[in-house]
């Protein structure tokens, strides 16, 4: 499989793109990869790059979207940061990304048992860590279930999980409030914007289309 092009790139659309991460996570979880020369797509990629999607996920080791997606060089841009939301910088990035570079999807990708959305659940105190997981706190606060405070930390997974869901969500809105550069392509639909969730079980990823 070869890098992509300014003539690929140019076929893809929000939809298509959507399908080649689909496909790409089925061979993730099948064990299966495409063939690819990843020494020749340096060299392909050397004057210039082409990716089709941007994903923001968590710096979580488990969950690197290139792998997850079976991707190569030159495919996506990879926005990472626990707890995969989103700043000013970040923002920025996939302005960049979308706008310029010429992306037809974005994807938040939040993954289950997340450190990050843990240390927020549990209201966790460390340095810089504190501010960061302040940024996490609306979804914790948004998910309701369950009422009774003690079975809303980090030892009740199911709680987590929800609180990871909602996070990606969020996340969403804030791209789309946060930023009109998005919001006016995504409008026009020149790129989707969309959520999943990657199971760290199974390698498996859900898409909230």
């Amino acid at each position: 499989m070869k890098a992509h092009t300014k003539e690929t790139q140019a076929t893809m659309t929000p939809e298509k793109s959507l399908q080649f991460l689909k496909e790409g996570n089925q061979r993730f979880v099948n064990n299966l990869k495409a063939n690819r020369n990843l020494l020749e797509q340096v060299n392909d990629t050397s004057d210039g790059q082409f990716p089709f999607a941007t994903i923001l996920s968590c710096i979580d080791s488990r969950v690197s979207a290139e792998l997850v997606f079976d991707q190569g060089l030159g495919d996506i841009f990879s926005v990472r940061i626990a707890g995969n939301f989103v700043n000013e910088d970040i923002l920025g990035s996939m302005e960049f990304a979308c706008k310029l570079a010429g992306t037809k999807i974005i994807v938040v990708l939040g993954h289950t048992s997340c450190g990050a959305i843990k240390g927020a659940c549990d209201d966790a105190k460390l340095g810089n860590l504190t501010s960061m997981l302040g940024k996490i706190k609306p979804a914790v606060n948004a998910v309701k279930e369950p009422a009774d405070a003690s079975k809303r930390n980090s030892s009740n997974i199911d709680f987590v999980n929800n609180v990871a869901e909602k996070n990606v969500d969020l996340t969403i809105e804030n791209i789309r409030k946060l930023s009109p550069v998005l919001k006016e392509m995504e409008d026009k639909r020149e790129i989707a914007i969309i959520g999943a969730m990657y199971d760290i079980n199974t390698g498996a990823v859900t898409f909230y289309e």
